[in-house]
């Protein structure tokens, strides 16, 4: 069993929350609030405690991220005529944003005579799960390949609620340590989210350690987490000696140029080893100008840089892939250099995930939809939060749609998590609530999408994000949720 939360007297807490607010602003354990100006930051919403986490279920997600991201780059690139061919059914349900991701990978295949400039991508994964107590497991409930966040902060809140344990703010009478250290991990995020992006400076530079190329980070415009992306430059810069630019989709055609298939910073022709995304995920990243936000995303694909991720490996993160992955026999065939006991592993981190097609399962799916809606949640072909819908809301929006739209979505069945009594600190405001947690498994892969060639493939850290257990949405810059650390029992 696990400790309870520490217990404090109104003034030793009203003592810790200063305490842990100094320590955030001076350590960059920050975000911008709404409507921000460039000098004024606040602290990232945060939990006050590490929340309890099973040891053993916490070693096996950190156990199997390497096998995940070899699985999802043997997709990408072994079974790329059956990937492709399945994004391309998706496309039909999501014009306006699967579809013209899809559209824009063709278009950089037959502008390139065939084959794509750069073989070489670069995966920077981040696998969610919770903790299932009715049957003592960790479950996956989705696959990030794209623009994977807080692997910064997430370093930082462990460091926060180390510092706390170690000074004694978590005890009510002695300041003596509440937690043994073991038993609070500080995440290696920052670190080696950085490592995982000069491995890939290191491939495209022919296993050379280049210094002279350049990160460009792909951002979206008046971006608040902007903070968490800054920690992995400085790390990038400190340890590996790389700079990095930023840019926005909108800006990408005045900030950068192709000369002989290799891609430029125009002010000062640094060369583009990688280009690192963390926008470009959802519709609402390209809404601004269509038009030239597409445009950049294919400029981009048509030059040498290696991407972060490619198009490809982006639409391998779908949901349907996420689906048709749960099939023991599919994974077995694309993990052939597994062994039967990682494979195993991986296997009992899924849960029953339907399609809603015109399949046998998928009209089995359909009658469970309207049937037993309490046991599940529709997820469609989106990434961020505030798009899935759950239990008994279920039905009223398929029946809002025509039932030709319903195979942009899956159904998955529900995890059930257990709730802690923690207490969260947004805004300066506490609140004792019920929470939920999901822990995220950041992993590295640098890949050959041509050969399947695997160059590095590593874990990079976690991260635990908790949400009021009434809110069915867990982003954390979306204003559900908040950034957390796990103390394992």
């Amino acid at each position: 069993m696990y400790k309870d939360f520490p217990s404090l007297s109104p003034e030793n807490e009203k003592e810790l929350v200063e305490k842990l607010s100094h320590w955030a602003l001076a350590n960059g354990l920050v975000m911008y609030p709404p409507q921000w100006q460039l000098h004024s930051a606040s602290n990232a919403p945060i939990t006050m405690f590490p929340t309890p986490f099973p040891r053993d279920l916490f070693e096996n997600a950190m156990k199997v991220q390497t096998v995940f991201n070899e699985l999802y780059a043997n997709v990408v690139s072994h079974e790329k005529v059956w990937l492709v061919d399945l994004i391309k059914s998706l496309a039909k349900f999501d014009k306006d944003f699967t579809g013209k991701l899809y559209e824009t990978y063709v278009k950089a295949v037959e502008q390139s005579g065939g084959t794509l400039p750069q073989p070489l991508s670069l995966g920077v994964f981040r696998s969610d799960y919770m903790y299932n107590q009715t049957d003592h497991s960790v479950k996956q409930i989705e696959f990030n390949t794209v623009s994977i966040s807080f692997g910064g902060l997430s370093t930082k809140v462990g460091k926060a609620q180390n510092y706390l344990n170690d000074s004694g703010a978590y005890d009510d009478n002695y300041s003596l340590k509440y937690y043994p250290s073991d038993d609070i991990p500080v995440s290696e995020s920052i670190a080696k989210i950085a490592d995982g992006l000069a491995a890939g400076n290191y491939f495209y530079n022919d296993e050379n350690d280049n210094k002279k190329t350049v990160v460009l980070f792909v951002v979206q415009p008046g971006e608040r987490n902007c903070f968490d992306q800054r920690l992995v430059e400085y790390a990038l810069l400190e340890k590996h000696g790389i700079k990095s630019y930023r840019s926005t989709l909108e800006e990408i055609k005045e900030k950068t140029t192709i000369n002989s298939g290799k891609l430029y910073i125009k002010a000062t022709m640094d060369e583009v080893s990688v280009v690192y995304y963390r926008s470009g995920y959802a519709p609402s990243d390209y809404s601004m100008d269509p038009e030239k936000t597409w445009d950049a995303r294919l400029h981009l694909e048509l030059s040498k840089a290696i991407k972060c991720p490619s198009l490809l490996t982006q639409l391998s993160g779908s949901k349907k892939i996420q689906q048709v992955l749960t099939d023991p026999e599919i994974v077995k065939a694309f993990l052939k250099d597994s062994s039967p006991e990682e494979i195993d592993l991986l296997l009992s981190t899924f849960v029953k995930i339907h399609p809603l097609d015109d399949t046998e399962a998928g009209k089995k799916a359909k009658r469970l939809a309207f049937d037993e809606p309490q046991k599940f949640v529709l997820k469609p072909q989106r990434e961020g939060g505030g798009n899935n819908v759950y239990k008994e809301d279920i039905p009223g929006h398929l029946k809002s749609l025509d039932e030709s739209e319903w195979g942009a979505y899956v159904l998955m069945e529900l995890i059930h998590p257990p709730t802690h009594k923690n207490k969260l600190i947004k805004e300066g405001q506490i609140y004792h609530e019920d929470i939920v947690s999901e822990l995220g498994i950041f992993g590295t892969i640098v890949f050959n999408e041509e050969t399947g060639e695997i160059k590095s493939n590593e874990n990079a850290g976690f991260l635990l994000r908790s949400k009021f257990s009434s809110s069915d949405e867990g982003g954390v810059a979306a204003g559900f949720g908040c950034v957390d650390s796990v103390y394992l029992y």
